[in-house]
């Protein structure tokens, strides 16, 4: 199981040491069956929502704003956001703290590596490198970010900048989450007061992905398809390869967007909305020739907070449709279950 014993050291081989060995082929174990590969077709007619930020604070445009989020919201779970308030520079520099960490020695890494979910710092390949019956062309560093005295500590020391940079821009981040969750609840028709002590003082993850270029993309993907455990996930990404599901089950390809940012809405928030707002299903397909960085910032209420439907969202038409829910009881449902096969938000469903 997920996080028991040690690490399988021995077995490690992370996509970059493939990419640098030059393989020629994906190994036999990142092949996925015929059904699950990246889909060459893609509905290419649908234009993803991006919003202007900056307008939510002119009174005459901030109504049709949250109008454009909450459409978003509902048709895709998804949008881009400009004019956020996060400085380009601060932007280019966590990227160039990814780069940097991903060009050290495996040796260095390695250092980090951990298969327990639960560890607040922690290197690996694919998703668990331990336990995937099939693997997927990426490595990470994932570490907890708020409050960063917290856990800053715990980062790599190594590059020496990866602390400031990575900091910097998680602090940003962690901003950022405050004013778009006060918009997606105000949305909503929610109090954002009623939620503020736990939104300021829930968890930031930092996932820092790496996906090399990859000699047979159409065979593997980089992520499966998934959504996200939390309220929302901020993505930063270095070059397009992003996908999302629409209502339909088709999926569609986001386009890079230089200095846009990415907002995702996660479990939370669709268990909150009580279904009115769904969590987006994405996955990350490859590049033959282009390594993609991605710096995703989950957001989530704190660790043992219980989340359900708002009870302004509840009526005879529109019955509680999901169980209350921890970020611990995710935590304990990934030690056990592979996220590839299973989506925890079905697990939390409530039936008729």
């Amino acid at each position: 199981m997920e996080g028991e014993g040690d690490c399988s050291c021995n077995a490690f081989t992370s996509a970059m040491t493939l990419n640098k060995m030059g393989v020629p082929h994906v190994p036999q174990r990142y092949i996925l069956p015929p059904s699950q590969r990246p889909n060459p077709t893609l509905d290419l007619t649908t234009t993803l929502p991006i919003v202007d930020l900056s307008t939510l604070h002119h009174a005459s445009q901030r109504s049709l704003t949250l109008d454009k989020i909450k459409s978003a919201s509902k048709e895709f779970g998804f949008f881009q956001v400009v004019n956020h308030g996060i400085p380009l520079s601060v932007m280019n520099d966590a990227l160039d703290a990814a780069t940097e960490f991903f060009n050290l020695s495996l040796e260095e890494k390695m250092l980090l590596l951990s298969d327990n979910v639960h560890d607040p710092v922690r290197y690996g390949t694919s998703l668990n490198h331990a336990s995937d019956k099939v693997h997927f062309w990426r490595d990470f560093i994932k570490h907890y970010s708020h409050p960063i005295s917290d856990w800053i500590h715990l980062w790599p020391s190594n590059p020496p900048s990866y602390k400031d940079k990575m900091g910097n821009y998680a602090k940003a981040e962690q901003m950022l989450q405050r004013q778009l969750m006060e918009a997606i609840l105000e949305t909503l028709g929610l109090n954002f007061g009623n939620l503020q002590k736990e939104i300021e003082e829930g968890n930031q993850l930092i996932a820092v992905n790496c996906y090399p270029a990859c000699p047979e993309p159409d065979l593997t993907l980089g992520m499966p398809p998934h959504s996200d455990y939390g309220t929302l996930t901020i993505l930063l990404q270095s070059g397009p390869g992003l996908q999302l599901q629409d209502r339909k089950k088709n999926w569609l390809s986001v386009p890079f967007v230089e200095g846009a940012l990415i907002v995702q809405l996660g479990d939370q928030i669709e268990v909150m909305s009580n279904g009115l707002y769904k969590s987006v299903v994405h996955q990350v397909t490859l590049s033959a020739e282009n390594k993609r960085l991605s710096i995703a910032s989950l957001h989530s209420l704190p660790l043992n907070k219980k989340i359900g439907p708002a009870p302004e969202l509840v009526d005879e038409q529109h019955p509680i449709s999901y169980k209350e829910f921890s970020f611990r009881d995710f935590l304990d449902f990934i030690s056990c279950n592979h996220i590839a096969e299973r989506r925890f938000i079905d697990s939390i469903k409530k039936t008729a």
